[in-house]
């Protein structure tokens, strides 16, 4: 994803081209829902969140300064999305189903065991505070820069340094928990 890319897009739809945010809206939407879904831990809550914040980008599209770039801008108000749904959530809260996904020639015990590792990683993510959780995942799976999540975050730099080491150790320690228990 290019950043010039995105501002000629979000230029473009500014001048009318409902096809331009289209665009953004595709390149951006499976991003805006792994992180909604780091927030809200229900991949319907999730998807909601996702739409409500594109639909408030485009709403707001105006207001996007375009010398920086647009997926912080944007994650930032996916965020707030995610938040603001989880404080208006009253229905009853139910887990999501734990999809499993098996390689054809992968054999059982291997099977089980990549599925065991995805549900421990959930739930040790689950146990991080919530910023810490979001700033891991934003830098190690999404490939957010340190800068970039200070920014979505709206915290100095430093402190999200800090949350990703503190995560990941904390991850590190509860995996290799699991990881001698199954060598």
């Amino acid at each position: 994803m290019n950043s010039s890319d995105d501002a000629s897009l979000v230029e473009r739809t500014l001048a009318g081209d409902q096809r331009a945010f289209g665009m953004l809206a595709r390149r951006y939407s499976a991003q805006a829902r792994r992180v909604a879904r780091i927030l809200l831990r229900n991949p319907d809550d999730a998807d909601d969140a996702a739409q409500d914040a594109l639909l408030a980008a485009l709403a707001n599209l105006a207001r996007y300064d375009p010398s920086r770039p647009f997926g912080p801008w944007l994650m930032r108000i996916v965020t707030n999305a995610a938040i603001d749904r989880s404080r208006r959530r009253t229905a009853r809260r139910a887990e999501p189903l734990h999809e499993r996904l098996v390689d054809v020639g992968e054999a059982p015990d291997r099977a089980a065991q990549r599925s065991e590792l995805a549900i421990r990683l959930r739930d040790a993510l689950l146990e991080l505070p919530e910023r810490q959780r979001l700033a891991v995942t934003l830098f190690d799976a999404e490939g957010y820069s340190h800068a970039e999540i200070a920014d979505i975050l709206r915290v100095p730099i430093g402190t999200v340094r800090s949350d990703v080491h503190h995560a990941r150790r904390r991850l590190r320690e509860q995996l290799a928990e699991w990881k001698e228990a199954i060598e």
